[in-house]
């Protein structure tokens, strides 16, 4: 019999555990530098101890003064008892008149704040910090089922039934089970506000639910099949995409709540994005396409023409993200028969880097404080690559799933993203390193989130 598995439960009996950085013991063995020893003066010095004092002829005495002098610069050697190693607190002084020739040149940049604090090696966990069960989540590559408020609450579907973790309690929430006529749940999206979450079905409603009173708000409809995609603009606006290739874009403020409707897709739309300013939305198709909408063209109350339409990836375009610290700059990734990331500039329409990856790229996420992307994957390795951009050297890549990684969403600090994989499982990795408390980091994360720690504390009307 099968045992029973609860959803977002401690996966296993290991606990979360803290992943200290490995590190090997230091034993107390000395290795001596033989480019540092002097073996013409230990010999003389092993050689005067095993000497008797009357068998030393008088021309042999001079004669080791003459080495002692030579050697050791001290013709009293003989009656001192000299060391060939001495242990000090500190080294002599030296000689009266001597003067190092690049004292001046070291010490040129020596006033305070002239020198640059080195950067510490940055350790990146091999393992999950926690891993949770997510029994009945969908395997299915097209659909958007994790997300991370603001708030600091985890929103992931589960078949029919949307869960609400809060991360810094533990308590879990059931937010919503649709019917199985409506059901299942496609596509989760949390409103910049942290407290409404979009929920889009398998029937083309899109459900608007308050999470902090467990109530639904509104039902958005207007698809004709499944919205698998689901994405705000900061604000009251929010585009849905479904499998009837159409785009709409809602403003949840109004009765009438579609302002523009966008069909430039031939199949289904199962990746949206808008950019950090609110002024762009890339969507990506199962038909290999990647379109870029400019706010300012999109029509009140009618369709809408787009700004590039992109071909070239080779298979459908699910994995979206937008640079944090570069407007205008858009990592996209492919399915199985594309396999690459690719970095546009949605200005110009440029592709300006792609990178074969070799495996299913199911979801993309930029780091907000350093110039780092990370890339979840599908067969063979279900891994998760973390990326230093621009150069696109890979950085650390993270096992432990055993399928294809579909979702990815970070946390409201910036350094943990959480990975939703078919293997039904929900781990968490702090892969973006770890907070820092002088002030210093502080300003520079609130710089690197740029415009998006704004429209964290923007509050959304819902009639």
């Amino acid at each position: 019999m099968a045992t029973a598995r609860f959803p977002l439960v401690e996966h296993g009996i290991s606990p979360a555990r803290k992943i200290a950085t490995p590190g090997r013991k230091q034993g107390c063995r000395f290795i001596p530098s033989r480019g540092s020893m002097d073996f013409d003066v230990a010999n003389f010095m092993l050689a005067k101890e095993n000497m008797v004092e009357g068998e030393i002829s008088p021309s042999k005495e001079e004669y080791k003064k003459q080495l002692a002098g030579n050697l050791l610069r001290d013709t009293n050697v003989v009656r001192k008892q000299s060391r060939i190693l001495a242990f000090r607190s500190k080294p002599p002084s030296p000689p009266d008149g001597f003067e190092k020739d690049n004292r001046s040149l070291y010490s040129e940049n020596l006033q305070a704040g002239a020198t640059k604090r080195s950067r510490t090696f940055r350790y990146i966990p091999q393992a999950p910090e926690r891993t949770l069960d997510a029994p009945e989540l969908l395997d299915d590559y097209y659909l958007n089922l994790l997300d991370w408020s603001s708030s600091n609450v985890v929103a992931v579907a589960l078949a029919s039934t949307v869960y609400l973790w809060h991360v810094s309690t533990g308590s879990i929430e059931e937010l919503v089970k649709v019917s199985e006529e409506a059901g299942p749940v496609t596509s989760v999206s949390w409103g910049s506000d942290g407290k409404h979450l979009a929920v889009g079905l398998h029937d083309a409603e899109v459900q608007l639910w308050d999470t902090v009173a467990l109530r639904q708000v509104r039902s958005l409809k207007g698809h004709a099949a499944r919205v698998g995609s689901l994405a705000w603009n900061g604000g009251p606006i929010l585009s849905s995409g479904g499998r009837d290739a159409t785009i709409f874009n809602h403003d949840v403020r109004i009765r009438e709540h579609v302002i523009t409707q966008m069909t430039a897709h031939e199949q289904e739309v199962c990746g949206l994005k808008w950019s950090l300013s609110g002024q762009q939305l890339a969507s990506g198709g199962n038909d290999n396409i990647l379109h870029i909408w400019n706010a300012s063209m999109m029509s009140s109350g009618g369709s809408s023409g787009y700004l590039h339409r992109l071909d070239d990836h080779q298979a459908a375009v699910k994995a979206l993200a937008w640079c944090p610290f570069q407007s205008n700059l858009l990592a996209s990734g492919g399915g199985s028969s594309d396999r690459c990331i690719k970095f546009w500039n949605t200005q110009t329409g440029v592709c300006l880097n792609s990178i074969d990856t070799k495996s299913q790229v199911c979801a993309l996420q930029w780091s907000r404080h350093e110039r780092e992307i990370l890339s979840s994957h599908g067969f063979s390795q279900n891994q998760l690559c973390l990326w230093k951009y621009p150069s696109m050297a890979k950085m650390a890549e993270l096992t432990g799933h055993t399928s294809r990684v579909l979702h990815l969403a970070l946390s409201p600090d910036g350094y943990t993203v959480a990975s939703a994989a078919g293997d039904e499982t929900l781990r968490f990795w702090r892969v973006f390193g770890a907070p820092e408390s002088t002030t210093l980091a502080r300003t520079k994360s609130k710089e690197a989130a740029g415009t998006d720690s704004l429209s964290v504390r923007s509050t959304i009307h819902i009639r």
